[in-house]
């Protein structure tokens, strides 16, 4: 198998070209995941533009740039997952910078909140997801690029040029790194992560197994069978979020059951709601790989979770928006 290039390796032949660019490129951020912009601005050395984000009194957000960005490329760096106020924030400093005459405005969203409303399932319930894109195209944005959407058809909700990012890049990168993949088999954990999995697997040169399970509830769902052989394999799970860990935790025991050894799991955004640690540190899951797409810096999170960066990723997309040059190629050893 041909090793494909990391993406510090592709950084490092693009990105830092965007040093020279800090006129031109603009890169601001909200609350939503500072730490992870710190690492962009960084990566790409542009400096973060010095922004005002607070609160009032009353709990009103606010927002002013305090550096001209009149004829800039600007790049909003912002994750809108809970809560409500880290899109209140990306709405506004789009808007602000649309009428600070900013050139062109892209809204990177390394995790896009609301995106598994996607669709009408029942009656009289909002298509959330299609509403989020509209208010990100009214507040003035020109484009956006995400990672790892939900449903990656909740694109064409987006009545601009969208761009979309693949997470299982950075868990390719890792596991290709360590060189020790014998007696292994990629584990898509439901229906709907078979399409990511097979190409994880594929690249990776791995036999793919599928967890079939019937979902019994919102947020609650119960692993049915496991189709593929894992009777005596080292098991990497892979799916696009951890949410209260039920799936990737049922799915687990459910491999254990059918005699896999170790159980590594890899969930690009750690949403972690409602008792999801409880869950991971009890099940036999052994480790987690997470991406930084939501801000736990903060947090205290079980010794089994490690967090991974997608900073390199980012900040090679925004690099090649800024000189209009393709992501595809970007993307052509993974997907």
């Amino acid at each position: 198998m041909k090793k494909s290039p990391t993406i510090s390796e592709l950084v490092a032949g693009s990105v830092m070209e965007s040093k020279a660019d800090e006129n031109r490129v603009k890169l601001l951020a909200g609350n939503g995941n500072k730490p992870l912009a710190e690492k962009i601005s960084k990566l790409m050395g542009i400096s973060l533009t010095q922004c005002e984000v607070r609160r009032f009194s009353d709990g009103e957000v606010f927002v002013q740039i305090n550096e001209n960005v009149r004829g800039r490329d600007v790049f909003i760096i912002q994750s809108t997952n809970a809560p409500a106020e880290n899109l209140i924030e990306l709405l506004m400093l789009i808007d602000a910078a649309t009428r600070a005459s900013a050139k062109r405005i892209t809204a990177v969203i390394p995790y896009f909140g609301y995106a598994r409303a996607d669709r009408k399932d029942r009656p009289r319930v909002s298509i959330t997801a299609k509403l989020m894109a509209n208010l990100i195209t009214a507040a003035g944005s020109d484009r956006a690029l995400a990672v790892d959407l939900h449903a990656s058809q909740i694109q064409g909700f987006f009545d601009i040029p969208f761009d979309h990012l693949y997470g299982s890049m950075i868990f390719h990168q890792y596991f290709e790194a360590s060189g020790q993949l014998d007696e292994y088999v990629v584990v898509s954990p439901d229906v709907g992560s078979i399409k990511i999995s097979r190409a994880f697997a594929s690249r990776l040169n791995l036999p793919l197994a599928i967890i079939d399970k019937r979902r019994t509830g919102p947020n609650e769902a119960e692993v049915m069978n496991v189709i593929g052989e894992v009777k005596g394999k080292n098991v990497i799970m892979i799916d696009d979020m951890i949410d209260t860990g039920g799936t990737i935790t049922n799915a687990a025991y459910a491999l254990r059951r059918e005699g896999a050894r170790e159980i590594v799991a890899c969930g690009t955004h750690a949403v972690l709601s409602g008792n999801a640690l409880a869950r991971i540190e009890a099940s036999p899951i052994g480790q987690l790989l997470v991406a930084d797409t939501i801000d736990h810096s903060g947090s205290n999170l079980p010794g089994k979770i490690e967090t991974l960066t997608v900073a390199p990723l980012l900040a090679e997309a925004i690099s090649r928006i800024s000189n209009e040059e393709s992501l595809s190629s970007l993307f052509g050893h993974y997907l």
